[in-house]
């Protein structure tokens, strides 16, 4: 089993700045991949960044040149910068990874969720 821990959430001003935290522990052999989804009141969880074991980065289109994926010396830990945060970026950030417990045995997990609110 594999656990994802978050942090970083809250409440933040138009325009404003937050950094997400998420931590997976466990039973890891390899980390093959690892993302931040959203879902807002009403909608679909939808992807909004994800960065893979070789370092390829893609961000959805909504958040791009504001939000960015990092995983630094390639630990168990991903951050998600957000900057000049709006109010439909308000929703529940979920961080979620593929991982190998043992050789070429993929299996994904999430975490719990942070809430993220853009309000004035």
């Amino acid at each position: 089993q594999v656990q994802l821990v978050e942090s970083g959430g809250g409440l933040v001003q138009p325009g404003g700045s937050l950094r997400l935290s998420c931590t997976a522990s466990g039973s890891i052999f390899r980390i093959v991949a690892m993302d931040w989804y959203r879902q807002a009141p009403g909608r679909q969880r939808e992807l909004a960044a994800t960065i893979s074991i070789g370092g390829s980065i893609n961000y959805a289109d909504s958040v791009k040149d504001r939000f960015t994926i990092s995983r630094p010396y390639n630990n168990n830990t991903v951050y998600l910068q957000m900057n000049s945060l709006k109010p439909e970026d308000t929703a529940v950030y979920y961080c979620h990874t593929v991982v190998w417990s043992r050789p070429k045995v993929p299996s994904d997990y999430w975490g719990q969720g942070t809430q993220v609110t853009v309000s004035a």
